[in-house]
């Protein structure tokens, strides 16, 4: 099985290097918003791409092509993110090639589910909220990773 994990930088990547125990026996890739953290997955292969928000327009479509195309070539299996932007482009363009898609909200978002976990829900194969009161019958609370 090859997973692709993919998030932007603070939170969003240290929570999702939590989850690396969780792939083991599987090909796992790592993808994320700084080039300098190749160096906390060494041994793994890392692409970098660009980061993204809401706030700008193109630099948000300009992401989405750069995580398309980094997955047209990669091809992986599952696509597992803990957000932001990159993590939801990463999505998107895993449904486009029939991946499993997993969305992780951060642990950070406590009242409400972050914007893009939102529209993740709508199209992620799975979706999870590390709050048990952010739960509903698209997002499962299964405990949290920090």
């Amino acid at each position: 099985m090859k997973i692709l994990a993919i998030a932007s930088a603070g939170g969003h990547w240290v929570q999702l290097l939590r989850l690396k125990p969780a792939f083991e026996g599987h090909e796992l890739i790592y993808a994320s918003t700084k080039k300098s953290f190749a160096d906390t997955v060494k041994g793994y292969e890392f692409y970098d791409i660009p980061d993204a928000s809401r706030w700008n327009k193109v630099k948000l479509f300009y992401s989405l092509v750069c995580v398309l195309k980094l997955i047209y070539t990669v091809k992986p299996n599952i696509i597992i993110t803990t957000g932001a932007a990159p993590g939801l482009m990463g999505i998107i363009a895993g449904k486009i090639i029939g991946a499993k898609t997993v969305w992780i909200d951060s642990i950070a978002n406590v009242e409400n589910l972050s914007m893009s976990g939102k529209i993740a829900a709508a199209i992620a194969d799975k979706s999870y909220t590390q709050w048990p009161d952010l739960s509903n019958s698209k997002v499962t609370f299964s405990g949290n990773v920090l």
